[in-house]
């Protein structure tokens, strides 16, 4: 049983929790090796005080799960079969009080799990996960610096294809080609190619819109490799900006590199924030940086902690989370600048190295 069991285990003692069931694929995965997508099949991890844990799997999955998982005791079921019976069927001990991840869980499947197995006290066991993952491993960080790499090879692919009358829309095209061309898995969300008066909007949808002089061109891109994700943001220019662009541009950056430079073990991330949002403040336009400084990453593109100015949780070593100050003005444009940064013993490791000075196209 590898450490990360071992660490949920004496959990489950000190909480009172007999058996945990694990259904959340992403940490099926992070607990057991084995990445899969079941779709409306039932996939779970169980642990039993005592017993080594245990897979159950749709039976198309087997031969996969084998291959990668490190579990010993697999159990399969077929699509005419009742998985929630098979689990019951095959665990080694009582259930007693089981520990659930409710922020996953439909009230369907918890109607279900419950009237197989018989519990009657439960308890949400995510926090623990999220405890868990929020320091990444050696491996974990090896893999976050190859989807890294991946995603920085995607855009500068891409940007060759940036030119004056291309849409949004084929640019987005471009980027997913790269994506699958160069090797990663997948997206890590859905690729984001902003131009204009649209990259205001921190959370725009690219569409029909073509590229002109004078453009600011956003990509906020991201791919998932080996079952953990990269985000990267940069913004560039197309043609002369105006002032006022470049301006913002100039801020956005100081912004980014600020909060970088306040990164160690120890500080709270409200200071990360503090220290970005100081900067965009002081420039004139703190009513125009309106999201949080950025968020965790890992087997999720979004995932704890929150780095935001009320979160008062330090800093650890092993933390990996974006740094993404932006600006966004109506009518003018918008800028964002993203890293991904990596807590280290005595400060920051920036994963990121796209650069970040702008860029004429």
């Amino acid at each position: 049983m590898n450490l990360k069991w071992t660490g949920l285990e004496q959990k489950m003692v000190q909480a009172g929790i007999q058996t945990l069931l694990i259904t959340d694929p992403k940490h099926v995965y992070y607990l057991t090796g084995f990445l899969s997508n079941p779709h409306e099949r039932f996939l779970g991890a169980i642990l039993q005080i005592g017993e080594q844990p245990m897979l159950i799997v749709p039976a198309l999955d087997e031969e996969a799960a084998r291959a990668a998982s490190d579990i010993q005791h697999i159990v399969t079921h077929q699509d005419t079969d009742n998985p929630y019976s098979l689990l019951q069927q095959s665990l080694k001990a009582a259930v007693g009080v089981i520990g659930l991840e409710k922020e996953h869980l439909s009230v369907a499947r918890f109607e279900q799990l419950r009237e197989s197995l018989g519990f009657t006290r439960n308890l949400d066991i995510g926090p623990w996960l999220q405890e868990q993952r929020v320091r990444k491993s050696p491996q974990e960080i090896s893999k976050m610096r190859h989807a890294v790499q991946l995603i920085e090879q995607v855009l500068e692919q891409s940007l060759k294809k940036v030119q004056e009358g291309v849409s949004e829309n084929e640019l987005v095209a471009e980027v997913e080609y790269q994506i699958r061309k160069l090797g990663a898995d997948g997206p890590s969300f859905d690729s984001m190619v902003l131009s204009g008066e649209k990259t205001a909007l921190p959370h725009g949808v690219p569409g029909t819109r073509t590229l002109r002089r004078g453009d600011l061109v956003m990509f906020d891109i991201g791919v998932y490799a080996g079952g953990y994700a990269s985000d990267i943001t940069r913004t560039f220019a197309l043609g002369e900006l105006s002032e006022e662009q470049v301006r913002i541009y100039s801020t956005v950056l100081e912004a980014n590199k600020a909060a970088i430079r306040a990164i160690k073990p120890g500080v709270t991330f409200a200071s990360i924030d503090k220290a970005a949002r100081d900067v965009i403040e002081e420039a004139g336009y703190g009513e125009y940086f309106i999201h949080r400084l950025g968020h965790g990453l890992g087997i999720d593109v979004h995932e704890f902690p929150s780095v935001h100015g009320k979160n008062e949780t330090l800093l650890t070593e092993g933390n990996v989370f974006t740094v993404e100050p932006g600006i966004y003005v109506p009518g003018v444009g918008g800028v964002r600048i993203e890293d991904d940064c990596l807590v280290t013993a005595d400060g920051v490791d920036v994963l990121t190295s796209y650069p970040k000075e702008l860029i004429y196209l």
